[in-house]
């Protein structure tokens, strides 16, 4: 199944009960609204397929992997209930794949900053290249990483999250990611890293689909409560990103 917008393309295919999940955007596979909706709609489908025992999830092209919120659509929010429902997006998505009945496993091949951070941070388990640098820049840009920090401190603790949140124009190395619980593997290309990807999925779909599913709601144990949290964390954005400060701040990214 393959899904084309002018804000982005969604592919998703199936084989041996492992589904392949691909998101894109022109914009180093950055998520304007639409797409961060289409891809939390389509986790959504594959969590109550019973076709589907593994998720794979991964993004477009050999550059970055995802470069988080769509810069366009951030400056255009002129309202605290748009930026709320932008943000929310991001909550959704996040929420999409805590509750999802299937384990995720994410393919980062490229660069991760901000929501493309999160969406690391929220896999079960990630296989990255040493191409796959992190940054948290929202604190250089005016608003802060408040939807995602949740998923981002479950995975890397609290201390390396505000670490990352404090050095805001610092780039953190695969391997720090991997060293902090990130990453549970590192390749040194994408060949090497799409061969142990297949492997393990490929392992990982044999097993019982009952304990993957018991196994999953472990790994989640006492996150029911980001239903609101995260949502709450929109709202505190969504009205942050309406100063004066976060508008000339991405006017300034934009021009990089």
């Amino acid at each position: 199944m393959s899904q084309e917008t002018i804000q982005g393309t969604l592919t998703t295919t199936i084989e041996n009960k492992i589904a392949t999940l691909q998101f894109g955007h022109p914009a180093s596979n950055s998520f304007p609204r639409q797409l961060l909706n289409a891809v939390t709609n389509e986790l959504d489908k594959l969590s109550n397929n019973d076709q589907v025992s593994i998720i794979i999830l991964k993004s477009e092209g050999t550059g970055a992997f995802c470069a988080g919120a769509s810069f366009d659509e951030l400056l255009a929010v002129s309202n605290l209930e748009e930026g709320t429902e932008f943000f929310s997006g991001f909550a959704h998505l996040i929420n999409a794949m805590r509750r999802c009945t299937k384990l995720i496993v994410g393919r980062i091949h490229g660069k991760a900053v901000g929501g493309g951070v999160g969406i690391a941070s929220a896999c079960d388990y990630a296989f990255a290249t040493v191409d796959a640098s992190i940054k948290l820049s929202e604190l250089a840009i005016g608003i802060g990483p408040f939807v995602i920090e949740p998923a981002v401190s479950r995975k890397i603790g609290k201390v390396a999250m505000s670490t990352m949140t404090l050095e805001a124009h610092e780039w953190k190395t695969a391997t720090w990611a991997y060293e902090n619980g990130l990453y549970a593997k590192v390749l040194e290309n994408t060949t090497e890293l799409d061969i142990e990807l297949a492997h393990f999925t490929k392992r990982l779909a044999t097993y019982n689909p009952d304990s993957l599913l018991e196994m999953k709601k472990i790994i989640w144990e006492g996150t029911q409560h980001w239903e609101t949290l995260l949502l709450e964390r929109a709202a505190i954005t969504g009205k942050l990103v309406l100063s004066d400060y976060a508008k000339n701040a991405l006017e300034q990214f934009k021009k990089k």
